[in-house]
């Protein structure tokens, strides 16, 4: 497995994967009428497109060589403090190594990089324990997980660096 810059041609395949992984992940939490909405919001591909020319940012995908497997993407307004918005990685990979793998790279990314940070629901143990076993810890709440308004509940974690 591979770590590659995403582009124009993987949208498709981007968006089937989150909307996979999603209604995996969060359909028993949010419900699939709530999932669907969101991702009929946050991951069309009009959005994605924005991703791969936004300043600041990095756009990554985890490729096995038959399929996209993972999706990253992380912003920074300093090169200091990273937010990662998203990390996905289809559920028939979890647990494989590709997850890290995305989260190495959008590190490597950002050389000057002190801090990333994240938001994940607290429900979905497998993605809080993953971010621990990383060295992440919990360094606050937002009630607005992921967009303005959207009354979604996270816990904010973070990693920092010398």
């Amino acid at each position: 497995m591979w770590i590659r810059t995403a582009g124009e041609r993987d949208l498709p395949t981007i968006h089937a994967l989150l909307v996979e992984t999603w209604h995996d992940t969060y359909d028993a939490i949010y419900g699939v009428e709530k999932v669907s909405e969101i991702n009929d919001t946050w991951h069309t591909l009009d959005r994605l497109r924005e991703r791969l020319t936004q300043p600041g940012t990095e756009f990554i995908v985890a490729d096995n060589g038959e399929k996209i497997c993972g999706v990253a993407f992380a912003s920074t307004d300093d090169g200091k403090l990273i937010q990662l918005h998203q990390l996905y990685v289809s559920p028939l990979v979890q647990g494989q190594g590709a997850g890290k793998l995305l989260l190495e790279e959008i590190a490597m990314c950002f050389p000057d990089m002190r801090c990333i940070r994240l938001e994940v629901e607290e429900s979905n143990s497998s993605a809080v324990a993953f971010y621990a076993h990383l060295g992440f810890a919990e360094a606050g709440r937002t009630e607005n997980c992921g967009a303005p308004d959207s009354g979604l509940p996270a816990l904010v974690l973070e990693k920092h660096f010398s």
